[in-house]
């Protein structure tokens, strides 16, 4: 991972740009601006990555290091979407047995998922475009064209 910063480029497949937030080792945020930061560097192997996924290579980044400032219950629920294959969804009840700790049926867990889903600091690299019926961070739009993408 490239030096902290933000790095941004535009994409015409989701009509904005992609920008991500990068500190240390970690990339701590993902949005979908339709102007970038003034700051933004254009130049970052991850835009590469994520550019290439935008025209159609599968890539999950299971590899790239995301830094969640989150709640610790938060962080159980974001790391479980995670582990949501490329072309996969789930629902949320499904995502509820995935996260470790968490019972199907228990109404706080249903709103601890909804809530991580819609406070997800890096949509995209953790997917909650792969939860079917759960919120995203991503814009609406957004979220329908990863869905597009991946076949969901």
């Amino acid at each position: 991972m490239d030096a902290a910063g933000i790095y941004a480029r535009k994409s015409s497949y989701l009509e904005c740009y992609v920008q991500i937030g990068v500190a240390g080792e970690k990339v701590i945020s993902v949005s979908f601006p339709t102007k970038p930061d003034a700051d933004a560097d254009a130049d970052h192997p991850l835009l590469d990555r994520i550019f290439a996924y935008l025209e159609g290579v599968t890539d999950d980044f299971g590899d790239v290091d995301v830094g969640l400032t989150v709640p610790t219950n938060q962080r159980a629920v974001l790391e479980a979407v995670r582990e949501i294959p490329y072309g996969e969804q789930v629902t949320v009840d499904s995502l509820v047995r995935m996260t470790p700790g968490l019972h199907q049926g228990d109404q706080a867990a249903d709103e601890l998922v909804r809530t991580a889903l819609a406070e997800n600091p890096a949509p995209l690299l953790i997917p909650d475009h792969r939860v079917r019926d759960g919120p995203s961070a991503a814009p609406p739009d957004i979220e329908q064209r990863l869905r597009s993408l991946e076949g969901l």
